[in-house]
């Protein structure tokens, strides 16, 4: 194999990048949200899970899924891309569910949950974070294809 041939080799197989441009910003943000859910979901289950095991499940399940989509979105690549699509498309619906949840039956949860009220005690970036994801790694698909 010549130098030349390793070169486009390398770059062929590099995976395709998902963190330029908004994607800084999307991959700043669920770091972000990763420090906070599971920061705050760990102290609530290490003190006082019997209080709302549900809610700080359910937080802790968050802090899970932002970690995965920090770390698909960092990764980079189509298969990457896609993994972080299906888990921002399950993170809008749990949102939805779990906020339309804390809605009609608050007693359901008796301490919030990063998803309660749509994202309302994080400035309702829970809501809006899966929504700005999937739009970007939709056009990325569009802008580098891989």
């Amino acid at each position: 194999m010549t130098s030349g041939e390793a070169e486009v080799a390398t770059t062929e197989d590099r995976p395709a990048r998902l963190i330029s441009g908004p994607g800084v910003l999307l991959v700043w943000l669920y770091g972000v949200m990763v420090v906070g859910a599971v920061s705050h979901s760990a102290y609530q289950i290490a003190t006082d899970f019997g209080r709302a095991p549900l809610a700080y499940t359910l937080s802790a399940v968050a802090g899970v899924v932002y970690g995965f989509i920090t770390y698909t979105l960092v990764r980079g690549g189509e298969r990457a891309r896609r993994a972080a699509l299906v888990c921002c498309a399950a993170e809008l619906v749990g949102v939805l569910v779990v906020g339309t949840w804390t809605l009609v039956e608050p007693s359901a949860f008796p301490d919030a949950t990063v998803w309660s009220d749509y994202g309302m005690g994080y400035l309702f970036i829970p809501v809006l974070l899966p929504l700005s994801a999937l739009y970007w790694l939709r056009r990325a698909r569009a802008v580098t294809p891989s």
